[in-house]
């Protein structure tokens, strides 16, 4: 195919001798529209695209909260800022990316048997100026999405070339500081792009995070939308200290049970001083596309260095009371895979059909270890392995639109893996082969006065992490069910009013949760998830616009099946969360956005009898164009200095001079990592 679209390129470029202001024309209109979703070619209501201008207008305090922008998520962080944040989605924590999937361009972030996380998500090597738009799907009703993508979906797109050359220079309290700098120019008869950003954070802690990050992008695009190939390189650097999650009881009880003096430990106080991190990730990618009015093809190639070395102390003194239970969890990896695709465009019969045929090959080769640590010097070997595991995905989705009105689209996905572990510690090795089908269907009814229909159903999976197949007397099942459904509806009232509500579910065969003990996830029993969401983005005039988005799910355990009789309640299970915001896009030159996330309380234990602490945050961000080529922008995070917690856990932990605990040597309480307090940020951006 890359022989292929090469010389087809060659002859499309010999034959169209267009103006390079032509061809710069052709190309910005074609972007400007794909920045609005083509409702046909959405499976649910669910599913959206949110374009990059859409999410520059929105203040972040961090790269992760990109995903904010999805209706129904929540993004947190109980760590330094290096490290991947927490993400909630339809009933879920899904700690680092559990049973949500991420990809850049159709290259896959999450790391499947992660040394932290299962599903781990980082998406801090991303530049938030060189997105295009963000496609989002939630439900399992989707053919192409297959390991971790149970509550949803997102795929970042970046641009390949710019109208004008950027760059951003930011400084701000808790000492931030940053400077983006972005240049496009032709070569020959393709585009280059170059991106780069350096960044500096503290936060509000007493030990400052010191987080440090240096990410680029270099990317070489040839052709168009129906006929193009491009070439990409990117690379990411970060370092941080961190300060994580610590116990109510140090809190109220003062620094006696940590240290030999007792003035009260505070908020923003560490339990271990040394915690911290670092990581890196470079990826190169090749991605080749055609299309015309009867077929479309698509292939993606990529490749990927990465490794993270991540410092933690969750129980402080409860394992080890003399040396502490800091670990260093090291996760080193290469991933090389494809993700293609052919579209067929005909009839059956009289009816409009397409049919998508879809191959996905993953392989990684990962090296975990753990060691007990104290003040990042390393005291034991825990674990030291070696794992490849490779995953095989066929897949195939039938669309077909009966009527104007009726479209219906059958899915069917393959997923096999080949998992071997060998551990270095113990000399034990293992092979698995596992394999698991997922159908999929939906339809589509409407519009009907402005009002649409859509009916969804499908099965999907997660997998486990493949170290727990070493355990000879219970192994974990390598990949686990999932089945959801879906009614939804879509409604314009009116040209400027869009309404959408979805009612879902969704049955877990296994659930994985969080493991204060070991700062990973462990899988656990069945659950059931039910819940209902509710959307509305309004267009006032022609400069400012109104969005809000509530979402209310129950999470249960379940005895049986996956609909049996509701059991315990799902420890951190997110149960209520609203988000809403005004943005300004152009008045005389102002723009900008204020928005509020209220975050529910939710189930910390499992018989519900201790909860976290709800929170509300507002943010605004205002911003001038004070020429043609430079603008300016002031944002305000947590204006009304809200002290409540971004994340709070529920298990025990030991403090330095606390004699031995009823629960495993240690005592059980809440802890709570916080919100930083009110901050600002000052930039000044523009094009050259």
């Amino acid at each position: 195919m890359i022989v292929s679209l090469s010389s087809e390129l060659n002859a499309k470029d010999n034959k169209r001798e267009e103006s390079t202001s032509n061809q710069e024309k052709r190309k910005y209109s074609i972007g400007d529209a794909i920045e609005i979703r083509d409702k046909k070619d959405e499976r649910s209501v669910s599913e959206g695209r949110i374009s990059g201008a859409a999410l520059r207008r929105r203040p972040m305090q961090s790269t992760g909260e990109i995903a904010e922008a999805i209706p129904g998520v929540l993004v947190t962080q109980h760590s330094g800022g290096g490290k991947a944040n927490q993400y909630y989605l339809r009933g879920f924590d899904l700690d680092h990316g559990t049973d949500m999937a991420a990809s850049i361009d159709g290259v896959p972030i999450n790391m499947p048997t992660h040394a932290h996380g299962q599903g781990y998500i980082d998406l801090n090597f991303i530049i938030p100026e060189l997105i295009h738009d963000v496609h989002y799907k939630k439900g399992v009703y989707y053919a192409e999405e297959g390991d971790f993508s149970s509550a949803g979906a997102m795929n970042i797109s970046y641009s390949k070339s710019l109208q004008k050359n950027l760059y951003s220079v930011e400084v701000g309290s808790l000492g931030y500081k940053r400077i983006f700098i972005a240049e496009s120019k032709k070569i020959g008869k393709g585009n280059i792009l170059f991106g780069a950003e350096y960044s500096t954070y503290n936060g509000a802690w007493t030990i400052p995070d010191r987080y440090k990050k240096l990410n680029s992008v270099l990317s070489y695009s040839l052709g168009d939308e129906e006929l193009g190939m491009s070439i990409t390189a990117m690379g990411y650097k970060g370092a941080w200290h961190a300060t994580n999650q610590i116990p109510q009881r140090a809190i109220q009880k003062g620094r006696s049970l940590l240290y030999p003096y007792d003035d009260g430990l505070n908020l923003y106080d560490p339990v271990d001083r040394t915690d911290g991190g670092s990581t890196h990730r470079t990826c190169v990618t090749f991605e080749g596309h055609k299309k015309n009015a009867y077929s479309e093809a698509k292939i993606v190639l990529y490749g990927v260095y990465y490794d993270l070395g991540l410092y933690s102390d969750y129980t402080f003194y409860m394992v080890d009371p003399d040396r502490g239970d800091q670990a260093e969890q090291v996760d080193q990896r290469t991933i090389s895979g494809m993700k293609n695709h052919y579209k067929i465009k005909s009839n059956l019969f009289s009816f409009k059909m397409e049919n998508t045929f879809g191959f996905q090959l993953r392989r990684d080769s990962i090296h975990n270890s753990l060691y007990h640590t104290e003040s990042r010097s390393r005291l034991d070997t825990e674990s030291n392995k070696r794992i490849v595991e490779t995953s095989l995905s066929p897949t195939y989705e039938n669309r077909i639109h009966w009527v104007s009105k009726i479209v219906s689209i059958i899915g069917i996905r393959s997923d096999a893996y080949y998992l071997t572990v060998n551990d270095n510690v113990s000399y034990l090795s293992t092979q698995k082969t596992s394999n698991i089908v997922s159908p999929k269907a939906s339809w589509i009814f409407g519009p009907w006065g402005n009002i649409e229909f859509f009916l969804n159903y499908g099965c999907g999976f997660h997998s486990n992490d493949a170290k727990g197949i070493l355990n000879r007397i219970s192994p974990v099942t390598p990949l686990v069910r999932t089945k959801g459904g879906e009614v939804g509806m879509r409604a314009a009232p009116v040209k400027q009013i869009v309404f959408n509500v979805a009612y879902w579910f969704l049955g877990v065969n296994s659930e994985l949760v969080f493991n204060g003990d070991s700062g990973n996830t462990d899988p656990s029993g069945r659950s059931i998830r039910k819940g209902i969401e509710l959307s509305l983005s309004y267009k006032l005039n022609s400069w400012l616009n109104f969005d809000e988005d509530i979402s209310y799910s129950n999470a249960r355990y379940t005895n049986g099946g996956f609909f049996g009789k509701d059991g315990d309640y799902v420890p951190q299970a997110i149960h209520s969360a609203f988000s809403s915001g005004l943005s300004v896009t152009d008045l005389d030159g102002f723009f900008g956005a204020l928005r509020v996330r209220y975050f529910g309380p939710r189930p910390l234990v499992q018989n519900n009898s201790v909860r976290s602490t709800p929170s509300t945050f507002w943010n605004i961000r205002i911003g001038k164009k004070i020429s043609e080529n430079i603008s300016l922008s002031f944002d305000i995070f947590n204006i009304f200095n809200s002290h409540a917690p971004q994340v709070q856990y529920y298990y025990a932990t030991r403090l330095k001079n606390e004699g031995p605990g009823p629960v495993d040597g240690g005592y059980n309480d809440t802890l709570t990592h916080p919100t930083a307090p009110r901050n600002f940020r000052v930039s000044i951006s523009g094009t050259f």
